[in-house]
């Protein structure tokens, strides 16, 4: 299963389909506070958009809709249904991914199953409410070396108030990637933020490799 190096968390269809047309393969949409007929119709679109540039189509929080349209996967925050149970219910085809602050988190993720762990918040973020404590560069080493010596080796991917410039940083501490919301779809023009941010994860993937 690919777990892309570059997320991009939308709340609209029309941003997920220019991210798409420039080959950024990986798209969670990310609704809050929304009537479900209304979610179903943007994660219908949004699934169609994804379909149609061979992009994975990732639902946030709602594994009952992932299961209805049969979205590639599913994530859930802290206070969505548990990994285990979203995995019972939708079997082993769907993708699961997690949100963790702590090792503890990474740990009780790790157990159930998940495919990937959205790792975070890097820094302050207004995207997200509730936001757990700021983890930054220190704090995504601390938790990537008890990882290691654990032999836990779920893609981790940072997430929480991401910018162009910390892909570079992130992604050589050892990082699986980055999830991305804010730093493109606030960018102007969107067009050139998604190429840049391909671009950097592209380049940072290679320096790694090399």
């Amino acid at each position: 299963m690919k777990i892309s190096r570059l997320q991009y968390l939308v709340t609209s269809p029309s941003h997920a389909k220019l991210a798409a047309e420039r080959g950024l393969d990986w798209i969670q949409l990310r609704l809050k506070d929304t009537p479900y007929e209304d979610w179903k119709k943007a994660a219908l679109v949004t699934q169609a958009i994804c379909r149609d540039y061979n992009a994975t189509f990732i639902l946030n929080d709602n594994p009952h809709l992932a299961q209805e349209i049969g979205a590639n996967g599913v994530h859930l925050g802290k206070q969505d249904m548990p990994p285990a149970e979203a995995r019972a219910l939708l079997g082993p085809g769907f993708i699961i991914g997690g949100t963790a602050n702590t090792f503890a988190d990474i740990e009780h993720l790790a157990a159930a199953g998940v495919d990937y762990i959205g790792l975070g918040p890097f820094r302050f973020t207004t995207t997200k409410q509730n936001l757990s404590p700021v983890l930054g560069l220190m704090g995504y080493e601390d938790l990537l070396a008890q990882c290691r010596a654990t032999t836990i080796n779920i893609p981790l991917i940072g997430i929480g108030g991401i910018t162009l410039n910390d892909v570079g940083p992130l992604l050589d501490l050892g990082l699986h990637g980055v999830a991305v919301a804010s730093a493109i779809t606030k960018a102007y023009p969107i067009a050139r933020a998604i190429n840049d941010f391909i671009s950097s994860v592209s380049a940072s993937t290679e320096h790694r490799v090399s």
